[in-house]
């Protein structure tokens, strides 16, 4: 990705606005500090005006493509996490196999382990994480689902999925070997809050990736 085709979905003087391909880390870990979404919007924003700041509101897997929301002063920032859990991110997930019920509530407690980088269910000491589906499509091999958070941890909806036996197409850090569309098959496609300056609600929508409507396109049935 290159800084010139920086994805901009909505921008006014208080936040930004952008669609994160996969295969892009939202910031910078000890390993990459340079190719990150954060220093495409931060180097976007400087070229604007110097004195432009930019500051991180939440983040999306590395693998996950989708909506991604940044502030531009501290205040904004502030009152975008304290409302986060407010806010409707809807995601959408192609999974392997059929899942039963058409739509249904994952609740689940989520604690990730000191000696792997995965997570533990049903633990009554990690945090509860809550994700409400619905079937969009199925064939004989996948199911895409509409993914709708009501808790914000760390891979939720990626270990809620693994844990009903419905893991996402291309989660190779959840079980998953084959990579048929060469990305994890989920997006962050609609995110809907209340601005914090107007007090009106912004919905934000992007479109399903065609390798995802590819899949269920194969044999459906």
């Amino acid at each position: 990705m290159k800084k010139k085709k920086l994805d901009i979905l909505y921008e006014d003087k208080f936040i930004i606005v952008v669609n994160k391909p996969s295969n892009l880390l939202t910031v910078a870990t000890d390993k990459e500090k340079d190719r990150t979404l954060y220093s495409y919007v931060y180097d976007y924003l400087k070229q604007k005006n110097k004195n432009n700041k930019v500051f991180i509101v939440h983040r999306l897997d590395k693998d996950t493509s989708g909506i991604v929301i940044f502030a531009k002063d501290e205040k904004t920032k502030f009152y975008l996490q304290d409302n986060w859990d407010k806010f409707k991110r809807n995601y959408v997930a192609v999974v392997n196999g059929k899942v039963e019920k058409k739509k249904g509530v994952i609740k689940s407690y989520l604690q990730e382990t000191k000696t792997h980088l995965t997570y533990s269910v049903n633990d009554k000491n990690g945090k509860l994480a809550i994700t409400e589906y619905e079937k969009i499509l199925e064939n004989k091999q996948y199911t895409m689902l509409s993914l709708n958070l009501k808790t914000g941890r760390k891979n939720q909806i990626r270990v809620q999925l693994a844990d009903i036996g419905n893991p996402i197409v291309g989660d190779k850090k959840y079980g998953i070997k084959k990579d048929p569309i060469r990305r994890m098959a989920l997006v962050a496609n609609t995110l809907e809050f209340i601005h914090p300056k107007t007090n009106k609600k912004i919905i934000i929508d992007i479109d399903i990736p065609t390798s995802f409507i590819s899949l269920i396109d194969y044999n459906l049935k």
